[in-house]
């Protein structure tokens, strides 16, 4: 079997979907897949709209389909698929009849093993209940965690005969790899739909195929735990705060100075109004690169000024974030330092020694423990619990290739109502 660059639209807007196929089969795309998205969105009409408008193009039916076998590969064969996709994970049963109906209806059969706890001996046995081909997928939510699918597949390669296909966040860097190990259907979504040129993207990532030679992607790479500082420098808060479904953001916590993109680990410190003892007392205990985070419990009487930043700056420190009060505003601005705060003020308390450092505190209503990762710009401050900060850090760059996906189509004479299509999308009220 021949190399095949399939590539995965996984959008939830049909328009979206037709204009970057297009693209996609001019830069030598072989297959164009109906994503798992696009079908729950759009339905069955996503797959006859595909077959009306690229006639001659394989169009594969993602439709993990769990249950009714017969009756949803019927639908998609008559929808116009030529492969449709149901779930490994599915009871055999499920598969036969899928099986049985592609036979009837002129398609064929693909199985993806997302989720399956022994992908090796579930291949194995599908393989036998006469699919066509196999699928090892690993899913955009275990992408962010640092999965990849290219261990499972050079094992599986060694025990199953019909091609195997590989879907996982997939580019032109990877792909080589994937084709040295054997894979025969490279599955490509992000790299693709949210390039800023799809039609030069596929070319690349179908040059990178035939070639097996890596050529240097244009989208962002996967981040693992060491290079979470690197991937939070790439994107803005609000790119965080969408990864995390709107939670993080410090509520009412402004930088002082506008032009700073702070980055670093969370040293916390709970104190009281204008009591700076503590404050200063964390700048000897933290470390160089993290960020001094004080809850001062929003009092207007600075707990921070000029001769600590000069203290904070000397240490290598990455910044200060105050939910209270800074004074010194004149000097400070003069300084290359990041500092955020609730308040500025001119009076400063005393140093009376009271509240603790290390501790969990509440600063911008949002809990923050030491050693979570926290990031500033001219937006605000958002906290990213430390347990989760690569996940975050990754869902944040993919929200950012999103966000540059839709501005190249406004780009294009769109707007950005028309192309979400906000209307179809506003909740419907009863």
């Amino acid at each position: 079997m021949k190399l095949i660059l399939q590539v995965a639209l996984d959008l939830i807007n049909l328009h979206r979907a037709l204009d970057i196929a297009r693209s996609a089969l001019e830069g030598g795309a072989d297959w164009i897949e109906a994503g798992t998205p696009l079908i729950k969105s759009e339905g069955m009409n996503a797959i006859r709209k595909l077959r009306d408008v690229f006639p001659d193009t394989t169009i594969v039916a993602d439709l993990k389909t769990a249950d009714t076998g017969a009756v949803e590969t019927e639908m998609a064969a008559k929808a116009g698929a030529n492969i449709v996709c149901i779930l490994g994970m599915a009871d055999d049963t499920t598969i036969q009849e899928a099986v049985r109906s592609s036979r009837r209806y002129g398609c064929k059969v693909m199985v993806d093993l997302l989720g399956a706890e022994d992908a090796i001996g579930r291949a194995l046995e599908v393989e036998r209940l006469g699919v066509d081909y196999l699928c090892i997928h690993v899913g955009i939510d275990e992408q962010m965690i640092g999965k990849t699918p290219l261990d499972i597949l050079k094992e599986m390669v060694e025990k199953v005969s019909i091609p195997i296909a590989v879907a996982g966040g997939l580019n032109s860097e990877t792909v080589v790899d994937m084709v040295n190990a054997g894979a025969s259907i490279i599955i490509v979504g992000g790299a693709i739909t949210k390039a800023k040129d799809v039609r030069k993207a596929t070319e690349n990532i179908k040059k990178a195929m035939l070639d097996r030679s890596k050529i240097k992607t244009t989208l962002f790479k996967k981040y693992s735990q060491g290079d979470i500082k690197k991937a939070f420098s790439m994107v803005s808060t609000p790119n965080i705060s969408d990864a995390m479904h709107k939670y993080g953001a410090m509520h009412g916590i402004r930088p002082i100075k506008p032009g700073f993109h702070m980055v670093g680990r969370a040293l916390t410190v709970q104190t009281i109004d204008g009591d700076w003892a503590k404050p200063v007392e964390a700048i000897d205990k933290a470390e160089p690169g993290w960020v001094i985070v004080i809850d001062a419990h929003s009092g207007r009487t600075a707990v921070w000024g000029e001769l600590a930043t000069w203290s904070a700056k000397i240490k290598g420190l990455a910044g200060v974030v105050i939910d209270g009060a800074v004074r010194d505003l004149d000097d400070l601005l003069e300084m290359d330092f990041p500092i955020f705060s609730r308040y500025i003020s001119s009076n400063a308390g005393e140093p009376k020694g009271f509240g603790e450092i290390g501790v969990e505190i509440n600063c911008g209503n949002q809990i923050v423990h030491t050693g979570d990762w926290i990031i500033g710009d001219d937006s605000g401050v958002v906290v990213v619990p430390q347990d989760i900060a690569q996940e975050i850090a990754n869902r944040a760059l993919d929200v950012k290739e999103h966000e540059n996906r839709i501005r190249e189509e406004i780009k294009k004479g769109g707007s950005l109502g028309s192309v979400l299509k906000l209307r179809k999308w506003e909740k419907k009220v009863g």
